[in-house]
């Protein structure tokens, strides 16, 4: 079966004249540019909120919300210095820490919690956190680089029984790469976390080959990125990979389409799962997946459109090349239920990506926005 691709809507301009200079986007109801069975009920119930984390010298990226005792909401979130611009997350980034009342801010910085070690897998980058409270205690996964190159990409974590620390760090990654020829032989990165409803804990991860990253190049992308899912009886492993992995592929589809970013939950009986689209759809819009058991997802749908559908924005300067498109999903719940989503979306006033968060409202409020 073929994704459809078929949009049937012409699309409407979003650069508008006004005295010889451009002035902002307006807002477009990307619905239409879509068929009506490709959009989840989850993408109409998306309130935008607005941007969050804007520092005028740091790119932001990454943003993995909990709340505390108290009800406020913690950020853990990818930082690194605009001066080595958007590719400056490989080599040179760190997991920063903000706390506000309300999701949507503002936030208070509370300073660096995760920066590169010297002598271990994170030891040029920190990225990718993901934050769970399992047991009154905070697990902050995330991905680290040796050397600042792709092929480095290992899972980590780090934990503490505070959501103000002081964070301990695992020496080894949680899951290495498979062997040399296997569908996982070169990265393991950008995780994905659950505390399986049935004991146990699971791991998804995103992975692509070696010989198709270094050989394969379709459309400026390369190799194909798949997601797989270990399994483990312990938070700290080890993990085990399932033996009919990869549990999500697009590659099937031709032209190269793919995945990353997935942030997966388990809500009133179901396994749900958010994820950036690489081509399935188009490059623009987020996936919603469902699941009965978690290890087959099937066809996903919208789980977010484009930034013009929700708010108004300058035209994109020229060095930012994912302006207008949200990526790195992650979920607040509320009470075993979405309340928020976080995402990060380049733009912003100091030009670099900042966050971005959603209101996820109730069903019987939806058809927003």
């Amino acid at each position: 079966m073929k994704p459809m691709l078929s949009f049937g809507s012409i699309f409407i301009s979003l650069l508008f004249l006004h005295a010889g200079r451009p002035v902002a986007a307006q807002i477009v109801d990307r619905t239409k540019d879509y068929p009506s069975e490709a959009v989840s009920s989850f993408s109409e119930r998306l309130e935008p909120l607005g941007r969050i984390l804007e520092e005028e010298n740091y790119y932001v990226w990454c943003c993995a919300p909990v709340w505390d005792d108290s009800g406020r909401v913690h950020v853990f979130y990818s930082r690194w210095e605009k001066q080595y611009g958007m590719g400056g997350w490989i080599g040179r980034c760190e997991i920063a820490h903000a706390v506000a009342d309300t999701p949507e801010g503002p936030y208070e910085q509370a300073g660096v919690v995760l920066m590169p070690r010297s002598g271990y897998f994170d030891a040029r980058t920190c990225h990718n956190p993901s934050i769970y409270r399992i047991d009154n205690r905070y697990w902050l996964f995330y991905m680290g680089t040796s050397d600042g190159r792709f092929g480095t990409k290992r899972i980590g974590y780090a934990v503490a029984d505070s959501s103000w620390g002081p964070w301990e760090r695992c020496s080894q990654p949680l899951l290495l790469p498979g062997e040399p020829g296997e569908w996982d032989d070169y990265i393991t990165t950008n995780p994905a976390f659950l505390e399986h409803p049935e004991g146990g804990y699971w791991l998804y991860y995103k992975f692509c080959n070696r010989h198709e990253y270094q050989n394969q190049r379709i459309d400026g992308i390369s190799g194909n990125r798949k997601y797989g899912v270990a399994f483990a009886e312990n938070i700290t492993g080890p993990y085990h990979r399932y033996e009919k992995n990869p549990v999500v592929d697009f590659s099937g589809y031709g032209e190269n389409r793919q995945v990353e970013d997935a942030y997966i939950w388990y809500e009133a009986g179901k396994f749900k799962m958010l994820m950036r689209d690489m081509g399935f759809y188009d490059h623009t819009v987020g996936l919603y997946f469902e699941s009965e058991d978690g290890l087959n997802w099937g066809i996903p749908q919208i789980g977010w459109f484009g930034a013009d559908h929700y708010f108004e924005q300058p035209p994109g300067p020229k060095h930012l090349s994912r302006y207008g498109r949200f990526e790195r999903p992650q979920i607040l719940m509320k009470e075993r239920s979405p309340a928020y989503l976080f995402c990060t979306t380049q733009g912003g006033s100091a030009e670099t990506s900042s966050g971005f968060v959603f209101k996820i409202l109730l069903e019987s409020e939806g058809n927003h926005p």
